[in-house]
């Protein structure tokens, strides 16, 4: 059976089912005993995370014009896609999600219908929008609402990528904060990595960005003015020097094999290559094993070493979550980062993180996120860290 023939059999992969018994408590779960459900949270507005489906919901949300390697394909094509993320949402990290795609474009437009819904979830979770509109929704929305958004192709993607670029420096004895990291592509996947790794206490002069015009570098006009703006070298100006000597690669562009010259890849030192493209990798394993690559990684569930951004997500919005927290700030995202390459040491050295089927990672990763919201004072709720294990095992059905 093919994916096609798949997905009409079940009309999609995720439906809505009753958590309570209705026969004989019909006047308890709607009228008229609902009114005074609905009287308490008037009063009482927080307690709508816990009086409804609130608490553990969130929204994928997208406008369909960045999807997955496929590009602005309209919403109607990306639902398929967000109905994944909402199944991955479930069986990963035990959180309810609702995949929800908009026929709009404008941004600002976009903000007022995002923000609009916010009442009915307990986080938001951004998805395949393109740039640099997703960026401006991102901060616009974290400024403005009570409660957690989180864009996944910036957030969860760098999250990911910094605990396999922790485990793959220490597995090959580099330092990562003296490393010299080149990020080829520009998009939301490598700035919100810069973005994180300037969090995280790397050198701004240790990282290059190139993107389809070059290296982003003081002489580049066309830049100033735009997102990318934040990501100029300081000194670095060509092809040449961005790769010569450079310690790391994480290419995060279009899936075009070869797009990057093996001429510029051989003046690396011992590289550690993460070409993450899909459904092609940018640079192919062969070519990795040419260069003499002592670490591979891709996007891909099929080659060594996937960098798949649900090690991130579930987790990430469980611990939230479970602590009721009211923003996802970078220092949650390092925590993550930290978790995942922390549980995945055990994995090394014939991998750097643990494979998304290994359910203990997210358990780790979320309480781990659930503490760390909680000494950041952006916690509702206050749990110990045996109330909050059970809470988060029972979820996720450990």
């Amino acid at each position: 059976m093919n994916a096609i023939q798949a997905h009409r059999l079940h009309r999609g992969k995720i439906a809505i089912s009753p958590k309570v018994q209705i026969e004989g408590k019909l006047h308890i779960w709607y009228t008229p005993g609902v009114a005074e459900v609905s009287k308490h949270i008037y009063s009482n507005p927080d307690d709508s995370f816990e009086l409804t489906w609130r608490g553990n919901t969130v929204a994928v949300i997208s406008d369909g014009t960045r999807v997955l390697g496929l590009g602005n394909i309209g919403p109607e094509a990306a639902l398929p896609v967000m109905e994944g993320k909402a199944l991955l949402f479930k069986h990963f990290g035990g959180v309810d999600a609702v995949p929800l795609v908009l026929n709009e474009r404008d941004e600002e437009k976009l903000f007022h219908i995002i923000s609009s819904l916010a009442p009915s979830f307990g986080g938001i979770n951004l998805e395949d929008i393109e740039t640099p509109k997703c960026f401006h929704l991102l901060d616009k929305l974290r400024e403005s609402l009570p409660i957690p958004v989180f864009h996944d192709d910036q957030q969860g993607t760098a999250t990911v990528v910094l605990g396999a670029l922790i485990n793959a420096t220490k597995l090959v004895g580099k330092d990562i904060y003296s490393s010299k990291i080149v990020l080829y592509g520009a998009g939301a996947a490598n700035r919100g990595l810069y973005k994180l790794l300037l969090a995280f206490g790397v050198k701004k002069e240790n990282i290059v960005v190139i993107d389809s015009k070059g290296v982003i570098s003081m002489e580049r006009d066309d830049v100033r003015g735009t997102y990318k703006e934040e990501m100029i070298h300081p000194s670095i100006t060509s092809l040449e020097e961005a790769f010569s000597g450079a310690d790391i690669l994480v290419a995060a562009s279009k899936p075009t094999p070869g797009i990057i010259s093996e001429k510029y890849l051989l003046k690396m030192d011992n590289p550690i290559i993460f070409s993450l493209a899909n459904p092609t990798p940018e640079v192919d394993i062969e070519t990795a094993r040419r260069v003499g690559a002592s670490v591979y990684a891709t996007g891909r569930s099929d080659l060594p070493n996937q960098v798949n951004n649900v090690l991130a997500f579930p987790a990430i919005f469980r611990g939230i979550l479970t602590v009721r927290a009211k923003s996802i700030p970078d220092e949650i995202l390092i925590e993550a980062a930290r978790s995942i390459a922390s549980y995945s040491e055990r994995y090394l050295p014939s991998r750097i993180v643990a494979p998304a089927e290994d359910k203990e990672l997210y358990l780790h990763e979320s309480i781990s996120v659930a503490k760390r919201a909680m000494e950041l004072g952006i916690a509702r709720r206050k749990l110990s860290s045996s109330e909050l294990e059970e809470e988060i095992r029972r979820y996720l059905g450990l």
